[in-house]
């Protein structure tokens, strides 16, 4: 059974951060709104911001089903939406000729057969129970009384002919399936859709859809962050981590850490039993933070040590 929604923006932020989820006051309210109205949730903004997390946390604070659709290039209704299994179809037409190929009684049926014709076999492999149903349409039978939270993850990575299929899913949450007609949500999903911004979504996606962009944290609340996901780091390290991953934003890299990188490197930090940070320490983890060699290279040694060295007189003097 589903959880009650949020009723205001402050039980929403409470909603979130039961989970762990530490949410800027923006996002929370759009997280509101979009519960409230029944309508998507667009999150746009660079990999690793907490994008996808937000669906995850909807789904278990709401006590909602998560049905996840991860896209790539390429992606078509047959993968998405639903396809028909041609395997067992196959298996029931040959059933069906075995069954008229016995020896005729006159009535143009084989003797101890049902025998059935060309319009009934049609029908019978076209139903139900030959259909797979792919992650849209799960989401939009969902179970009774439990609409599931529908992820449909990295937009950006589909070509435009799937955006367009997905106006009527968004717009009246069915989809039609030519040989079964239109299939209706009972009770809409909850939709979140995300995408990391490496090519524009189409206006009409965004139109029908309540729209965020999820920025990087500020200091502050990316070491509340690491304090509820990567509780095992001191104190004083979770603070050099973080004014250290804030210093790196602010460098020209080709991919800037997100708070993703900055939870894997603070983890990492306290598997190697590292109370606070130096500049042998840094240089050997940077792996775990930066994912392209280029940035790597123009990191690694002498400009580490300068931002060490800044982040240490900082904290210093705070």
């Amino acid at each position: 059974m589903n959880s009650p929604l949020p009723a205001s923006i402050e039980a929403t932020i409470d909603l979130l951060a039961s989970a762990d989820y530490v949410a800027e006051r923006s996002l929370a309210t759009a997280v509101y709104l979009a519960l409230r109205m029944g309508r998507p949730l667009f999150l746009e903004g660079e990999a690793g911001v907490g994008k996808t997390e937000i669906a995850k946390v909807l789904a278990a604070t709401l006590g909602r089903k998560l049905v996840r659709l991860q896209c790539y290039e390429g992606l078509d209704i047959a993968n998405a939406v639903y396809e028909w299994n041609y395997s067992r179809q196959m298996m029931e037409i040959r059933l069906a000729e075995s069954e008229g190929s016995g020896t005729s009684d006159g009535s143009g049926r084989g003797k101890g057969t049902r025998g059935r014709s060309r319009e009934r076999l049609a029908k019978d492999i076209f139903s139900e129970k030959f259909l797979i149903r792919r992650p849209i349409l799960q989401a939009l039978e969902g179970e009774k009384g439990a609409a599931p939270v529908l992820l449909i993850d990295e937009l950006d990575r589909t070509d435009e002919p799937f955006e367009a299929y997905l106006l009527e899913v968004l717009s009246d949450f069915q989809v039609t399936i030519p040989e079964l007609g239109t299939i209706h949500a009972e009770e809409p999903p909850v939709v979140v859709i995300t995408s990391n911004r490496t090519r524009e979504i189409h206006d009409a996606i965004k139109r029908r859809c309540y729209y965020h962009w999820v920025d990087y944290p500020d200091a502050a609340r990316e070491l509340e962050i690491l304090r509820r996901r990567a509780p095992g780091a001191a104190a004083r390290l979770s603070r050099e981590v973080v004014a250290f991953v804030q210093r790196l934003r602010s460098m020209d890299l080709f991919k800037l850490p997100g708070v993703a990188e900055t939870i894997d490197w603070s983890r990492a930090l306290v598997a190697l039993d590292k109370l606070s940070l130096d500049p042998q320490t840094v240089n050997d983890t940077l792996g775990a933070l930066l994912k392209y060699q280029d940035d790597i290279a123009r990191v690694r040694g002498s400009e580490a040590e300068r931002l060490l060295a800044e982040v240490k007189a900082e904290l210093a003097s705070a």
